[in-house]
């Protein structure tokens, strides 16, 4: 069976992880985080410095993903902080 010698080089380079996405809110990278996955991108939530689950909001958090889509991810990230909020999202209310 040929293979091709760019399999493995590939399958190393996606061994590394890129982080696209760093917050001091553990919440708020969960919600990223769920983002991207809606949008077909498996990511990990890794700390920064220190374990969340012992000393939560120490550090941060970051987000990370395969190389191969970091710079789908951070547009994905940069069009949700762009958009306009929905009317659901919306604080003013109406008054008639």
């Amino acid at each position: 069976m040929a293979t091709n010698p760019n399999v493995k080089a590939i399958r190393e380079q996606e061994k590394e992880l890129v982080s696209v996405f760093e917050s001091a809110d553990e919440t708020e990278a969960m919600v990223v985080q769920g983002l991207l996955e809606s949008n077909g991108i498996d990511s990990l939530l890794a700390n920064l410095e220190a374990p969340q689950d012992v000393l939560p909001g120490v550090g941060g958090v970051a987000i990370r993903v395969r190389p191969s889509e970091a710079q789908e991810a951070r547009e994905i990230i940069r069009e949700q902080r762009n958009a306009p909020p929905s009317p659901e999202e919306s604080s003013e209310t109406e008054i008639v």
